[in-house]
């Protein structure tokens, strides 16, 4: 039986593009952008802060040595740059846990979802990628020149 899985699953493979299948698929489907954002955060028991050092129209990554569990709900408040306040809701879909002495585990943390969006509150997040997206592939670097 497993035997015939596996070659089910080659099939379907076969029909992926070379360099698709060495990147793996992303399934998602909102772009994700690399932020720097301080973000605090509560669920039933916990309030602490961490970062967000990605961003979607969905929702973030926080980096955090000690994640949620999967299915937490998290409030969730940051200030963007240059722009208001938000406090929205999010579940924990994903962890990456911390794994202390692992050369691999470098990016340890939570995939959060933003769940009951306003519609207002959905446009700041949207607005925010956007800016954030056009920063990144237009800004010229900053430094000493």
């Amino acid at each position: 039986m497993a035997t015939r899985r596996h070659r089910d699953r080659r099939r379907r493979d076969a029909n992926v593009p070379a360099e698709r299948r060495r990147q793996g698929i992303d399934r998602r489907i909102h772009t994700r952008i690399t932020v720097d954002i301080e973000v605090d955060y509560k669920s039933a028991d916990t309030f602490l802060f961490a970062y967000i050092t990605d961003i979607s129209a969905m929702g973030i990554f926080i980096r955090t040595n000690a994640p949620e569990p999967p299915g937490t709900l998290l409030n969730l408040s940051f200030m963007p740059p240059g722009g208001p306040q938000l406090n929205l809701e999010g579940r924990v879909m994903w962890i990456n846990p911390f794994r202390p002495g692992s050369y691999d585990n470098i990016n340890p943390g939570m995939g959060v979802q933003f769940v009951d969006l306003t519609p207002p509150q959905r446009e700041n997040i949207v607005q925010l990628v956007r800016t954030f997206a056009y920063l990144s592939d237009d800004e010229e670097p900053k430094g000493n020149s």
